[in-house]
């Protein structure tokens, strides 16, 4: 892989090498329920989600697609499809009421959002928020349930350097979300930088409970095990903040090398793990 590579090219180098090395791995319950993805899984079923934004958009390439999702794999499957058809995702927190969902109205007409994705579980959650100004209007997709043969109908797209891989917006608590954008050479020099300092390799093992939509779970968690070609393990920010404890067993079961998070998580792991929990 060159200088010149993006994580698209990434992402299919992977898969065409190594289809069946783990990519994620998602404990869903924070502990020993593990879901897995490699790397051919996520590159087929991107696929079958490009060719779903390329059905839906006309110009599916340099359009901005709304990602709407819990954490877990099903946002890293709907990211590299965007990435893939060439449309810049737009990353936001599923909406847990009306405030924040004219939040996200806000920014479906900021950046004339062309499609939304989610799941069947914030679908029907959202059914019952004002959705009227933007969301309301859009096309959604549920990629819960997408057939395997459309990944046959994606066109393959020419991702450059330079083309705006996604855009993340800010919290909006003091003001209008406003939107970044962020490049596919953003990402892969900012990759590099990673490496240069954490000394990763090869070898890596990450391990997190960051947001996914959140740049530093993004870059730092999702993303970096990818430039490595080494897999990431991680659970949901909740079930970390109900037992902290979670963190560092999932550290020690699976060897991590590659481990963050704020300030807080590191004062919460002090003051609320007891000995019993370790």
């Amino acid at each position: 892989i060159n200088n010149q590579a993006t994580l698209v090219h990434l992402l299919k180098h992977r898969a065409l090498t190594t289809p069946d090395q783990t990519a994620y791995i998602y404990l869903e319950d924070g502990e020993s329920r593990e879901v897995v993805l490699t790397y051919g899984e996520l590159d087929a079923r991107a696929r079958a989600v490009a060719a779903t934004v390329q059905q839906k958009v006309a110009s599916a390439h340099d359009s901005r697609v709304l990602l709407v999702y819990p954490q877990g794999l099903e946002f890293l499957v709907a990211f590299f499809g965007s990435l893939y058809a060439g449309a810049t995702a737009v990353l936001v927190y599923p909406p847990t009421n009306k405030k924040i969902a004219k939040r996200l109205n806000g920014i479906a007409q900021d950046c004339d959002v062309a499609l939304v994705l989610s799941t069947t579980s914030v679908m029907e959650k959202m059914a019952g928020l004002a959705l009227d100004d933007g969301l309301g209007r859009l096309s959604w997709v549920n990629t819960d349930h997408l057939e395997p043969h459309l990944a046959t109908h994606f066109v393959e797209q020419d991702i450059r350097g330079e083309h705006i891989a996604f855009l993340q917006y800010t919290s909006g608590s003091t003001g209008t979300p406003k939107g970044v954008m962020v490049s596919h050479d953003n990402l892969m020099a900012n990759q590099r930088a990673i490496q240069a300092i954490f000394g990763s390799d090869e070898s890596s093992i990450t391990v997190g409970w960051l947001p996914l939509i959140h740049d530093m779970g993004l870059i730092g968690n999702a993303l970096h095990p990818l430039f490595l070609g080494t897999p990431l393990v991680f659970m949901s920010p909740l079930h970390f903040m109900q037992r902290p404890a979670r963190w560092l067993r999932a550290i020690s079961k699976y060897r991590a090398t590659l481990s963050g998070g704020p300030n807080f998580a590191y004062e919460l792991c002090v003051n609320k793990i007891d000995l019993d929990d370790v």
